[in-house]
This record gives structure tokens, C-alpha cells and sequence, in this order.
């Protein structure tokens, strides 16, 4: 069978090496592409295919970029595969979640410090033992750029799973029993968050021997409207300060790793 990695091209993502740069934010939203591109100085578009669109520009004057993901660890895998193939080594996923914990408010966001495998892209790379969690440094920096700024902040496991619907709805799936059961354990056990790409990505970059980090926009907490608490509405707009959060953390990741030189 081909290796398609060997390729020049890459073959979903269409980027070949120079087209970016070691640091890579993933959104999985590539209308927030261009978004995240503002932060950057010079920002140029350099493709889009399927899923994937990627903006690359520099930040302090060390090249930068940011690709799409697409839903779900699946398209995350491939993007993260395809881009340390030509050149990236450090990711930050900017993305959204609904908090499980009744004290993580709609407006904040949430660091993960691990991630459960409740999806099935990991077990394609590793079994399910293998724990996903960050990069310390990706995380150290993350918490250390909300501080900074100011934000909301928590950190904690986040879980991921394969069907968002299966999280919205659990009561009108076949195995309704399994979904709900593993919910209130995740929520007993302390779980803050729930998304969709970051088992994936922490166990993949694991895998490849780079560094990973999430950082995620909280738009709700069921929980909470189940307590009968309060759960403000808020919109996509404000994933604005996540993605502040990454730009200062890679800032700061290029300061220190030029001082390692």
C-alpha cells in the first residue's frame, strides 16, 4: 500500500513543506481560519481542501499557521499526521465544549489536562489504557497565558465522543443505559467539558513525538439547566478569548524555545 505521508503534497490537506510553520493552531471551524489569521502579522491564505484551510503568517518573526480540523477525531488525526509531515511540531486546538461541572460557567474556558477516549479514532493507535493527555509545556503555558490575561479559567479532563447527538439526546439512542451511565460517571469523577477532538489529537501527537495542548470556549452547560441553575446564552463570538489565550501561549512557547537555542 502507498505511503501517503512520504508524499510531497499532502494528500488531504494539499500543504507541502515551507507552506508552515512549527506552530499550528487547529480550530476545527475553518470559518474561524481567517479569524485567527488576524493575529497574525502578515497572514496569508495558503489553501483550503475539504475541511482544511490553512492561513500561515509569524508571530515575534517565527512563522505560524492555522489549519481546520473538520468534526471529530477522525479528520483531526489526519490534519495533525499530514502537518508534522511537513514541518509542525507544536499544536494548539481552539475550539468549543459544554461544561459538565456546575461551577464552569457558559463564557469561560476550560484547559484540558487529559482527555477521555470515549471516541474511537485513539484505539486505531493505541489501546485504550494509553492515557491522552497533553504536552506539559503546551499546558503549563496555556493556564499560564490566561492567568495573564485575566480570564475564567479551568483545568481539568475534558471528554470526547464520536456523536454529538449522542450527548444531546442520550434518551432516544439504542443505548441510551450506556451513554447516560457513563455520563454521571464522568461527571462524578470530575470531568469539566465535553468536546470532540482532543483524545484524539493528545494521543496522536503523542504518538508522533510533538507537543499538543487544548484550550476551549464554553457555549453551555446542560448541567446546570438541569439543576435548575442558570446557564446564560452566549454565541461563537466569544471563543475570541480562547483564541487570545493561544496566541499569548505560542508567544510565550517561541520566547522560551529561543532561549533553548
Amino acid at each position: 500500500m502507498a505511503n501517503l505521508l512520504k508524499d510531497e503534497l499532502q494528500f488531504h490537506v494539499k500543504l507541502k513543506k515551507g507552506d508552515v510553520g512549527r506552530y499550528v493552531i487547529l480550530p476545527g471551524d475553518p470559518g474561524r481560519c481567517e479569524r485567527i489569521a488576524k493575529h497574525f502579522d502578515n497572514p496569508v491564505h495558503v489553501m483550503t481542501n475539504r475541511e482544511y484551510c490553512t492561513w500561515t503568517g509569524y508571530l515575534d518573526g517565527e512563522k505560524v499557521s492555522v489549519t481546520s480540523t473538520g468534526i471529530g477525531g477522525p479528520s483531526a488525526v489526519i490534519a495533525v499526521e499530514e502537518l508534522v509531515n511537513v514541518g509542525a511540531d507544536t499544536f494548539v486546538r481552539v475550539g468549543t465544549c459544554g461544561a459538565m461541572q456546575t461551577d464552569v460557567l457558559t463564557g469561560d474556558v476550560v484547559i484540558a489536562n487529559g482527555a477521555i477516549r470515549m471516541e474511537g479514532t485513539t484505539k486505531e493507535y493505541m489501546p485504550i489504557e494509553f492515557p491522552a493527555v497533553p504536552d506539559y509545556e503546551v499546558l503549563t503555558h496555556l493556564v499560564e497565558a490566561a492567568k495573564k490575561q485575566g480570564k475564567p479559567y479551568h483545568v481539568g479532563v475534558v471528554e470526547c465522543k464520536d456523536s454529538f447527538y449522542g450527548q444531546q439526546n442520550p434518551e432516544r439512542m439504542p443505548v441510551s443505559y450506556e451513554l447516560q451511565n457513563k455520563w454521571n460517571a464522568w461527571i462524578m469523577g470530575g470531568c469539566k467539558a465535553s468536546e470532540m477532538e482532543s483524545a484524539a489529537l493528545f494521543t496522536v501527537a503523542s504518538f508522533l513525538r510533538v507537543r499538543s495542548g487544548t484550550i476551549l470556549y464554553v457555549l453551555q452547560n446542560q448541567e446546570r439547566r438541569k439543576a435548575g441553575l442558570e446557564d446564560k446564552r452566549v454565541d461563537h463570538d466569544g471563543i475570541e478569548m480562547a483564541i487570545e489565550v493561544a496566541i499569548q501561549a505560542i508567544r510565550d512557547m517561541i520566547a522560551e524555545d529561543k532561549k533553548k537555542k
